[in-house]
């Protein structure tokens, strides 16, 4: 990276934390946070936004996002070594998180409401439809992750491989497009 490119890269950033943070100031007060501002005083839960995310760049991570919104989708199922891998915990009940657009426009706060941790060749139906898959078939399902699983940990995955599987709701927007931020 040359010194030309680095003021960029970080202005970048800059604006995508600052377009985080605008959307968590609205989203903020339907999660049940900041309502008492005025009398307590704010608290770090109140003005620091939750973790943000997507499910990858491009129209993939749109599509996802889209079954999200719709409510097609309200699970999602991520590698247990993945995430020790890059230093992060397994969610919990009650995790709060904004997902984003591929380009990084923030999109919906959502709330984890179960998260648990199974054998690959353990996850169910049920999971299986709650990620709102093409069919929402168990064996759509697996015959899909083994393929993207397969790939993240090559040899090393198998039937006994621990996924994190987590369901969750949205709690802003509540309904309806997602509203424009300042």
């Amino acid at each position: 990276m040359t010194d030309e490119q680095a003021p960029t890269q970080a202005a970048a950033g800059e604006v995508e934390d600052l377009r985080i943070a605008a959307f968590w100031q609205a989203a903020r007060g339907h999660v049940g946070l900041g309502k008492m501002d005025a009398v307590m005083g704010g608290t770090p839960d109140d003005v620091v936004p939750p973790p943000s995310w997507s499910y990858g760049p491009g129209p993939e991570a749109d599509e996802l996002l889209g079954r999200v919104l719709s409510g097609a989708k309200t699970g999602t199922a991520t590698l247990l070594a993945q995430l020790e891998g890059a230093g992060l915990e397994a969610p919990r009940v009650g995790d709060l998180s904004i997902v984003t657009d591929g380009a990084g426009e923030p999109k919906a706060v959502l709330r984890t409401s179960d998260v648990e941790v199974v054998p690959f060749d353990q996850v169910t139906a049920e999971h299986a439809s709650a990620e709102g898959g093409s069919d929402a078939s168990l064996e759509s399902w697996v015959a899909e992750h083994e393929v993207s699983f397969g790939e993240v940990l090559g040899d090393g995955f198998s039937p006994a491989t621990e996924v994190v599987l987590e369901r969750f709701e949205i709690i802003y927007p509540t309904s309806g497009p997602t509203p424009a931020v300042d």
